[in-house]
């Protein structure tokens, strides 16, 4: 059963950096896509930033250039940089993995 636990989270200034982590347990296959979610207060759940096997990347449009999605197979986590964070990036941030998802953790930004 895989289970995902993300950490990292919590209260930056505006134009503060944050890098939030996923540890992935569980998985015996080969992972195929790894993923950021968000959900803005009162907002749906959007797609923040993807990595697929063959090493291309999706991002937002709100967020390229701000943020970077890395994974390290060794430790089998998936990280993601968050730079120049602006309040509108105020969300609880959930790590996919191939159809599976965490509990999510919570980013604040606000002066």
């Amino acid at each position: 059963q895989v289970q995902l636990v993300e950490s990292g989270g919590g209260l930056v200034q505006p134009g503060g950096s944050l890098r939030i982590s996923c540890s992935i347990s569980g998985t015996t296959s080969s992972i195929l896509l790894v993923a950021w979610y968000r959900a803005p207060p009162g907002e749906q759940r959007e797609l923040v930033a993807a990595l697929r096997n063959t090493g291309s990347t999706t991002y937002a449009d709100s967020v390229k250039g701000r943020f970077t999605i890395s994974r390290d197979v060794a430790k089998n986590t998936v990280d993601l940089q968050m730079n120049n964070l602006k309040p509108e990036d105020t969300a609880i941030y959930f790590c996919y993995v191939d159809g599976h998802l965490g509990q999510g953790t919570q980013v604040t930004v606000s002066s």
